[in-house]
């Protein structure tokens, strides 16, 4: 008996939506998180698991992103690249970069504000790095962002919370621009919190 298959099976057509749907968001997911040459590797073997357990992956694409976000993050956890990993949530903003941008007419109040927030950003503990990263850059909702982590909602609302604490308090303990004048320096100071 000579059965022809006039197309992809259900399960491979899903797998290709779910593909479509979620590759962009995945690799920059990854990207921030391994050296950029790594990046496609550790999607590759995430959605090996996917097509694995295909069983398991959500129905809704905002779902399924968060449940391939937490195989990534877990991927990476159990040892794959480990250097790159501690250093793919900085944010990589050359200095020279932005010291040439202030030339090319870039206000130079922000350029210094910008350079802070890259220096707040690299005293955070990867942990923190990792609670605003998912909150901020990948737009997870708490529950999303704790699946990600393996962690209730609860406890990850708390560690975005210490999070913004924590970059807030090193953006304030950055050093004060040179060319602010004294008297508005001491008059800001007095009026924080």
């Amino acid at each position: 008996m000579n059965v022809t298959d006039t197309g992809p099976p259900e399960r491979a057509q899903r797998f290709a939506r779910l593909y479509e749907q979620t590759y962009a968001a995945l690799l920059r997911f990854v990207e921030r998180r391994v050296h950029p040459s790594h990046a496609e590797d550790v999607v590759a073997d995430v959605f090996l698991v996917a097509w694995r357990r295909l069983d398991d992956v959500p129905p809704a694409a905002d779902e399924a992103r968060a449940w391939l976000f937490g195989v990534a993050h877990r991927t990476l956890r159990n040892g794959l690249r480990a250097d790159q990993r501690r250093q793919a949530l900085a944010v990589r903003i050359a200095d020279s970069r932005l010291t040439g941008a202030a030339a090319a007419g870039l206000d130079p109040e922000l350029v210094a504000r910008r350079l802070d927030l890259v220096q707040a950003w690299r005293r955070l503990s990867p942990r923190h790095q990792e609670a605003l990263a998912l909150a901020v850059w990948d737009g997870l909702t708490a529950a999303q962002a704790a699946r990600v982590l393996g962690i209730s909602p609860v406890a990850f609302r708390l560690r975005l919370t210490r999070a913004r604490r924590a970059l807030r308090h090193h953006a304030d303990a950055a050093p004060a621009p040179t060319a602010q004048p004294v008297a508005t320096a001491t008059a800001d100071t007095r009026s924080m919190p």
